[in-house]
C-alpha cells in the first residue's frame, strides 16, 4: 500500500516501491520511471544518432511501453517502426495485435505483420502438435523463441534498422541470469545485458526496459492510458521452465525488495570481470583481532563494535 505522501512533492502517493522505499503520486512515479529508461538508454549507448528503431510490438504491456517511450523520446529525431509477429495462436495473439495495430494507428508509427504460417508453413498451434506434453522433439515455447528471433532479426534488417527494441523487463533478466546459472550455460550468461551487439548479419537487440520491474511497467502502462493486451500469459506457456523460475524471483523480490537489480548488477560486474572483493592472497589483518581481512578492521571486529561489545 502506498505511502501517504508522495517523496517529491505533498500530493497523496499512489504507488510505493519496497526498493526504496519511494512512493509517489502519479505525476511523479511517471517521471521517474521515464527517467530511469532514459539513464538505462544513455549509460548504455543503447540508442547513438539518428539510426533507424525498429520495436518489437506483441501488444503486450512491456513491448506496448517500449514503443510509447521510443516514440515519446527518440520520435521527433528517429524513424521509429514497429514489428508485429502473428505466431497463429487463436484468440490470444490475433487480440493482442489487433490492440497492437490500434496503439501504432493512434501514435502514427508504421507497422508491419508477419506470420509464422507464411514464413515457416506452420503455426504455433501446428508446433504444440509435434511437440505438447511429451516434448518429443522439444518444448513448444524453445521452438516459439527460435522462430520468433528468426523473423524479428531478418525482418528488422530489411525494415533497415539501425537497433531492434525488445521489451524485456528486469523481471525477464533475473530470471534469465537464474536459469542460466542453473543451467550451467555460460552462452548464454554471457549473453544477458541491456544490449547485445550480435554477429555479422544480426541487427543489435536494446532493451530499454532492463532496470524496469515488471510491475512498474504496468503502473506506468495504467496511468499513462497505454491500452495492452491484458492476458496473463500465452495458453502453451504452461510448459516453460521459466514459470518456476518467474515465481521464484516474484517470491525473493517480495521478501528481500531490490533482489533484482542486485542480479543484474552481479552479471554487470561479471562480464567485466571485476566482481568486487579481493582475492585471498591479497588480503591484510585486522588492526584490532589480527584476523585476516580485506580491510584495516574486519567484518567481525566491525559487527561487534556496532553491538557494542570487543573481540577478545
Amino acid at each position: 500500500m502506498a505511502q501517504k505522501q508522495c517523496v517529491s512533492c505533498e500530493k497523496k502517493a499512489v504507488i510505493k516501491l519496497g526498493y526504496g522505499p519511494h512512493s509517489f503520486c502519479k505525476e511523479h512515479f511517471l517521471h521517474f520511471f521515464e527517467k530511469r529508461v532514459r539513464k538505462t538508454i544513455r549509460e548504455n549507448g543503447l540508442i547513438k544518432g539518428r539510426e533507424k528503431i525498429v520495436v518489437a510490438y506483441s501488444g503486450g504491456k512491456d513491448s506496448a511501453v517500449t514503443l510509447f517511450l521510443l516514440n515519446k523520446i527518440f520520435g521527433k529525431s528517429n524513424k521509429i517502426e514497429a514489428l508485429l509477429i502473428d505466431e497463429g495462436i487463436p484468440k490470444y495473439r490475433d487480440k493482442a495485435l489487433a490492440i497492437a495495430e490500434e496503439n501504432c494507428k493512434k501514435w502514427k508509427i508504421p507497422f508491419r505483420r508477419f506470420f509464422f504460417d507464411k514464413e515457416f508453413g506452420k503455426t504455433m498451434v501446428d508446433v504444440m502438435r509435434k511437440t505438447g506434453p511429451k516434448k518429443e522433439i522439444g518444448s513448444t515455447c524453445a521452438f516459439c523463441g527460435v522462430l520468433r528471433r528468426q523473423i524479428m532479426n531478418k525482418y528488422a534488417k530489411e525494415m533497415g534498422a539501425g537497433k531492434l527494441a525488445t521489451g524485456h523487463n528486469l523481471d525477464d533478466e533475473t530470471q534469465s541470469i537464474l536459469m542460466n546459472v542453473m543451467d550451467a550455460d555460460t552462452t548464454r550468461f554471457f549473453r544477458l545485458g541491456p544490449i547485445l551487439s550480435g554477429a555479422k548479419g544480426m541487427v543489435p537487440r536494446i532493451k530499454p526496459l532492463y532496470h524496469c520491474p515488471e510491475k512498474e511497467i504496468v503502473a506506468f502502462a495504467k496511468m499513462s492510458g497505454i491500452k495492452y493486451f491484458e492476458a496473463k500469459c500465452c495458453p502453451f506457456k504452461w510448459q516453460a521452465k521459466r514459470n518456476e523460475f518467474r515465481q521464484m524471483v516474484e517470491d525473493f523480490e517480495e521478501k528481500y525488495p531490490g533482489m533484482m537489480f542486485s542480479a543484474v548488477r552481479f552479471l554487470k560486474q561479471v562480464k567485466e570481470g571485476n566482481p568486487k572483493g579481493k582475492p585471498c592472497e591479497k588480503l591484510g589483518f585486522c588492526e584490532k583481532c589480527g584476523e585476516p581481512s580485506s580491510g584495516s578492521k574486519c567484518k567481525a571486529c566491525s559487527m561487534v563494535e556496532r553491538l557494542g561489545g570487543k573481540v577478545n
